[in-house]
């Protein structure tokens, strides 16, 4: 006799095999309330982080609906392991967007992204922390504004939403402060693309390795090895001709 998990996976497989071939909505909110506690188990993840579990369950529903609508059954992946990461990237963007430690101003979050791109060439091209004065100069704003986006990204929750698991290396905390922000802007054009952008990333957007991963479409393992195997060539350059004093 089979037990209902083998029946709940047959009639799964059936749905959307029917879904693929007829895009009912019906069918659709069908299949989302059947597998429902997707949603429900992604936003339990996400239920210390202060918001609403309600708005958290609502947020993981989309995710789900968006998992339904562009699974194939054809490639006989499990809807459930295709569908988590869908719904856990949903989540980890609302947090993105949407979640500050303190009451920010529409002003600074709006600027925030391109005060953090200006502070990042100046760096370059001066191999050390620009001041307020010349971010401000260089985009053309006051410098109240320059310090009120400089004061959002020490506003904005930047802590990791991944805790839960030991199967990806972590770096050692001690690896990531032995450069500065300023050294590592001055020595990344002898990066790759992709090693300048992780490090930009995790350095002066201040991401976790999981919100880079979901940013440049590869695992949050791949993304550690790649800041581990990019700070090292860095320091090992530090090594072979350590910067002046600037």
């Amino acid at each position: 006799m089979r037990n209902q998990s083998e029946s709940d996976e047959e009639w799964l497989h059936d749905s959307f095999d029917r879904y693929s071939m007829s895009r009912d909505a019906a069918l659709r909110d069908e299949i989302a309330e059947h597998t429902l506690w997707l949603a429900t188990r992604g936003a339990r993840r996400f239920a210390d982080r202060g918001e609403p579990f309600d708005d958290l369950v609502q947020v993981a529903r989309i995710g789900l609906l968006n998992a339904i609508d562009r699974f194939d059954p054809a490639h006989g992946v499990p809807f459930g392991a295709y569908a988590t990461p869908t719904i856990m990237g949903e989540l980890r963007r609302y947090f993105r967007d949407h979640t500050w430690g303190v009451h920010v101003s529409r002003r600074a979050k709006d600027l925030r992204p391109a005060v953090n791109t200006a502070t990042e060439a100046l760096s370059k091209e001066l191999l050390r922390s620009p001041r307020i004065s010349e971010i401000a100069e260089r985009m053309r704003i006051p410098e109240e504004a320059v310090i009120e986006a400089l004061e959002a990204n020490n506003a904005y929750r930047a802590r990791p939403l991944d805790q839960s698991g030991n199967s990806t290396p972590t770096i050692d905390s001690n690896l990531e402060t032995v450069l500065n922000r300023e050294v590592i802007a001055g020595l990344l054009d002898g990066l790759s693309t992709r090693q300048r952008q992780i490090l930009h990333l995790r350095f002066f957007e201040e991401l976790s390795q999981s919100q880079i991963a979901e940013r440049i479409g590869t695992s949050q393992v791949h993304v550690g090895r790649l800041i581990a195997s990019s700070l090292a060539e860095l320091r090992g350059r530090l090594r072979e001709d350590p910067p002046r004093p600037v």
